[in-house]
């Protein structure tokens, strides 16, 4: 399909993906993972979506048995190492969309009813990061009347947390972090909203942070697990933590404490259709405010600016890409 680019989120760490160091990308290539688009055309296969819709780019390509790319990124789903079926996807679907224009895989694209109507949608292009987090939140089941806790909150991924837990119910959510700023502006969002700024010491996070029944793990590459486990340590009995951040270290999870306090440890990568729609339809109905989010709308020009901008903005702001 060919999609006309409204508005695409541009990730803090993009720098650092161009940099080369978050792995390979099939050059040359157009970046950009997803964004929100108007359908321009369809191939004559195509029956889903039809042009003037509006649509959610997911990137998310999924050829089954574990093999799924995002078109235009770095990520590689399943065992995160590849395959010569991933090569293959990547050889023929590899230009992203950071364009005025882009062509989408048909499988990448979700219907958003009623889009058209919505007045910002550089502000509506943060949708796929609170599409991730809430497919983490859902992971450890129903959030109404739980209490909920977000390692890295402070971050852009963390800050979706925060407002999707805030949005289906969760009777307080725990914002973790090192930013006090960010914090502060995460504290602001109403009373279910506790605050915890780290503190290096696993046991005394630990402490401030539980007792809770669901962690969602956001934290980024960090240089020790410390805070991951802390955020395990806080779980009550039956309690979840949820990984779906980029921490780079192992976790030591303590045989008999897991089993005794019949505790889950889930991952959770990307998003899939049915949860853009519930999203989508909590924006829609008012359940789900952006209005909380800063927005810094950048455009084709100078990518160096762009860039630049990405990687100072965080916590519940974010840079989006208007072509």
């Amino acid at each position: 399909m060919l999609v006309e680019v409204l508005a695409a989120h541009l990730p803090a760490y993009t720098k650092v993906v161009v940099s080369g160091n978050r792995g390979g990308l099939p050059l040359p290539l157009t970046l950009g993972p997803s964004c929100l688009g108007r359908v321009i055309d369809v191939a004559p296969d195509v029956f889903h979506v039809a042009p003037g819709d509006i649509v959610l780019d997911t990137a998310l390509l999924d050829a089954g048995d574990g093999d799924e790319i995002l078109v235009g990124w770095v990520g590689l789903g399943g065992s995160g190492a590849g395959s010569e079926r991933t090569d293959r996807m990547r050889a023929v679907w590899h230009d992203g969309v950071f364009a005025e224009r882009a062509l989408c895989a048909k499988e990448t694209l979700v219907k958003l009813p009623g889009a058209e109507h919505h007045p910002d949608p550089a502000r509506l292009s943060f949708l796929p990061w609170l599409c991730i987090a809430a497919s983490g939140l859902h992971a450890a089941g129903p959030l109404a009347g739980r209490d909920v806790a977000v390692i890295g909150a402070t971050g852009q991924l963390g800050g979706a947390a925060v407002l999707m837990a805030l949005a289906e119910g969760a009777a307080t959510v725990t914002a973790v972090g090192r930013n006090k700023e960010a914090l502060d502006r995460l504290g602001e969002l109403g009373p279910r909203v506790r605050t915890h700024r780290l503190s290096g010491d696993r046991t005394t996070d630990a402490a401030a942070i539980g007792p809770v029944d669901i962690v969602l793990d956001a934290l980024g590459a960090t240089p020790t697990a410390d805070a991951t486990m802390a955020g395990y340590d806080s779980l009550r009995g039956r309690g979840t933590l949820v990984l779906v951040g980029g921490v780079r270290q192992d976790l030591t999870i303590p045989y008999g404490d897991l089993m005794h306090r019949r505790l889950t440890v889930r991952g959770s990568w990307m998003s899939d259709d049915r949860t853009v729609t519930t999203v989508w339809n909590l924006i829609r109905s008012g359940a789900l405010d952006l209005s909380t989010v800063d927005v810094h709308t950048v455009g084709l020009d100078d990518p160096a600016a762009a860039l630049d901008l990405a990687e100072r903005t965080t916590g519940l702001g974010f840079v989006a890409l208007v072509p």
